[in-house]
């Protein structure tokens, strides 16, 4: 019987390539990169063989989307930003298997799901960013299997990505995985505008995003996730919320949506990257 071993919402901010590479913002993201590192370890300890990833960069306008391609290979410059990730390597094993179970009990939830193992369909940052950091350091045979999800979901409904997120929870403790589940994505998501960007690089553009996605923390590090999610469709709408936050949906109902009550332990504190607000925890199960 499969399980999930370990939940958590996590930044894939670019920075934190350009924080590897020489130049006035190296080392500008070590907290970021370091909580990757340690969710990775964490994960790999409790027997993880897979990770899904509820991937805010991956847009889709009809139906819920899994790429659950069989491998991953490939050289990634970001189109969005390419001043921020260019010629970014990466190779990861798939798992057709568990994308399609998930897309069977998303299915039979009433949740318009496809998956798709299509060698062309390539992942997006949301996914490259956290499983580089996550996978730094890691032996080959030690990789993990990568599922991706999109979770940039332009036409859906909050309650639909609930759904599914908890279709997700059920197809993996059907399977014969051991499961790593990321919802990747930001908290506020109000990028600053062109002129602003470079000096805000390390910054919030709005302090009523900041104060918010603080509140939110508290909110979470209480357990208090019937508010959250009473919060969630306002938050979403009112501090830009990357991809509509969907990713954070998903994870919320794979956890148990409004009845989750667990203390989040934040291995990275917020922080503002180019105007948005950004954090690494975990939730526990």
């Amino acid at each position: 019987m499969g399980e999930v071993v370990l939940a958590a919402k996590v930044c894939h901010v670019p920075s934190m390539y350009l924080s590897e590479l020489p130049g006035k913002h190296h080392g500008c993201r070590e907290a970021a990169i370091a909580g990757h590192k340690e969710i990775g370890r964490r994960a790999r300890e409790l027997g993880a063989d897979t990770a899904v990833v509820f991937d805010v960069h991956w847009l889709v306008n009809s139906a819920y989307h899994i790429n659950c391609g069989e491998h991953f290979k490939g050289v990634y410059t970001s189109n969005e930003l390419p001043h921020f990730i260019r010629d970014m390597d990466f190779e990861y094993p798939g798992c057709p298997a568990l994308g399609q179970l998930i897309a069977d009990e998303a299915n039979a939830a009433g949740v318009r799901t496809q998956a798709h193992n299509i060698p062309s369909l390539e992942l997006e940052y949301g996914t490259l960013v956290p499983m580089r950091y996550m996978h730094m350091g890691v032996p080959e045979e030690e990789k993990l299997q990568v599922v991706s999800i999109a979770a940039w979901c332009a036409w859906h409904r909050l309650e639909d990505s609930l759904a599914f997120g908890a279709a997700v929870r059920r197809a993996i403790e059907k399977s014969d995985r051991k499961v790593l589940v990321l919802a990747s994505g930001s908290l506020s998501h109000r990028f600053s505008d062109d002129r602003n960007a470079e000096a805000n690089i390390h910054n919030w553009t709005r302090e009523f995003d900041k104060q918010v996605d603080l509140r939110v923390v508290e909110l979470w590090k209480q357990g208090r996730f019937k508010e959250f999610c009473a919060m969630l469709p306002d938050y979403a709408a009112h501090c830009y919320g990357e991809g509509g936050m969907h990713d954070t949906a998903m994870l919320l109902g794979l956890l148990g949506g409004a009845d989750y009550d667990k203390p989040v332990e934040v291995l990275t504190e917020p922080f503002g990257s180019s105007g948005t607000g950004q954090i690494n925890a975990i939730f526990p199960l």
